[in-house]
């Protein structure tokens, strides 16, 4: 397995400081096995040693409620309505702008084919590009083991660079993990090769929700990969628990915990809270007035807390560099093991509203139109849909995946999440309470990302 692409400006290979993503630096600690999983220009580690126990594959379709589904009907559901948009003429046309009240069937084009039923798998190589270690290297070298294939796995720092590098042809991959608001374009820019859903069988294992989703009916271009929510991460051994303020929000302008607060280097997310700080639900506003007096808002946070915008937040929560965060619920269940020997999990908390409100999301995998490998690319998707696979997957990530018939209890009885983190667990329910960050109009994401520029600039 080759891994590729260290962000520019860090050191060490592949260890440097992303988002979402675990870079492992720390020390190994007692009774954890601290192994090498990347290569090229330094090695990093992973502080991991064993792991819960699982709930296997059996156990799994056991409860769930689709286990006795055909996947002929599943996936005749699915690969209904294949419209298609001539590509000669009128250049790219761009679907219209998709939420969960506006479900969005994105086209199909003649120029752009999935590939035909029953191919063999090419020899690769599979060609990844996603966040820095965001696949647990036990899961790729299965693969490679089971496909005698090689795996190039090209990291990036976060999605507005990964984004540039897709539209700008500037990174060849078969495999993308993007967020949801980011795929209409890609779809529009003909980034992305239509699926065929006859190679992913395992899709069945996936919530129903999400094997059609709001954003992607039909599930033409992309299937769901993991699951978040994102609240406040924070040491309960020093700041008291968020719920009890009438707005949690206001944690993070709260001037005793100066230098103590981090918040997500992300620019529609970390918005989205200032605007729900600032008595607007919708983090998808709009509303440039609105939009504006939030940034406002983040800008009184250099002078009250010294707030810092940084990656890393569950190694900083950890080792008591941040007290209080805004952060994805699977780095907070990963910060867990950067915890210093002699302190327990139980100082963590993680506060998401249980009424909802707050972001939740889920990212996807999708498939490039110039891939080299688009066949070894869909028995790969499938692969990851494997429930003993994802289960391996998410025992090291943190990240929930999407997988039917598990509850809250038995997610807490396997032991991958400590009791007081039970609030990480991401439920069907949660999306259906929650709001995703949506695609907007280039002139009012040009808001947003105006005032983040200027956000940053008084840091």
């Amino acid at each position: 397995m080759v891994m590729q692409g260290a962000h520019p400006g860090l050191t060490g290979g592949l260890t440097g400081p992303i988002q979402r993503v675990r870079w492992r630096t720390a020390p190994e600690r007692a009774g954890r096995h601290a192994a090498v999983v990347a290569t090229g220009g330094g090695a990093s580690m992973d502080p991991r040693g064993a792991r819960p126990t699982g709930l296997t594959r059996r156990a799994f379709l056991q409860r769930s409620a689709v286990a006795g589904l055909g996947i002929t009907g599943l996936l005749g559901g699915l690969t209904s309505c294949r419209e298609r948009t001539p590509s000669a003429g009128g250049g790219t046309p761009t679907p219209g702008l998709a939420s969960p009240d506006n479900p969005v069937t994105l086209p199909l084009y003649d120029d752009v084919p999935a590939i035909a039923d029953g191919l063999s798998p090419e020899a690769g190589p599979l060609r990844i590009f996603n966040w820095n270690d965001y696949i647990y290297k036990k899961v790729l070298k299965a693969f490679e083991a089971e496909y005698g294939v090689e795996i190039e796995y090209t990291q990036f720092a976060g999605m507005n660079e990964a984004m540039s590098k897709v539209q700008n042809d500037t990174v060849r991959f078969d495999l993308f993990f993007p967020t949801i608001e980011n795929l209409p374009k890609l779809v529009a820019a003909k980034k992305l090769q239509p699926l065929n859903l006859s190679y992913l069988p395992n899709l069945q294992n996936v919530w129903p929700q999400l094997r059609d989703p709001w954003y992607d009916r039909g599930a033409r271009y992309s299937v769901p990969y993991m699951t978040w929510k994102t609240g406040i991460g924070y040491r309960r051994d020093h700041v008291d628990d968020p719920g009890a303020l009438d707005m949690p929000f206001d944690i993070y302008w709260d001037e005793r915990w100066r230098g103590k607060v981090n918040l997500l280097d992300e620019y529609r997310e970390t918005i989205g809270m200032a605007l729900v700080r600032t008595g607007v639900p919708d983090m998808n506003t709009h509303d440039e007035q609105a939009i504006r007096a939030a940034g406002a808002a983040l800008n009184e946070l250099n002078d009250l807390v010294d707030v810092k915008v940084a990656p890393g937040d569950y190694q900083k929560i950890a080792e008591g560099q941040a007290w209080v965060t805004y952060s994805w619920s699977g780095n907070m269940n990963y910060a867990q093991y950067y915890l210093p020997e002699g302190v327990g999990p139980e100082v963590l908390g993680f506060y998401y509203p249980p009424e909802g409100g707050w972001e939740v999301s889920n990212d996807l995998i999708v498939i490039s139109s110039q891939a080299e490998s688009p066949v070894l690319a869909h028995h790969f998707i499938n692969f990851l849909l494997d429930i003993d696979n994802g289960l391996t997957n998410f025992g090291y990530e943190g990240y929930q995946p999407p997988f039917v018939g598990v509850t809250e209890a038995e997610w807490l009885k396997a032991g991958y999440i400590p009791e007081n983190l039970r609030t990480t667990i991401v439920t069907e329910q949660d999306f259906a309470k929650g709001q995703p960050i949506l695609a907007l109009p280039p002139e009012i994401d040009q808001i947003y990302q105006d005032v983040w520029t200027e956000f940053k600039a008084g840091i």
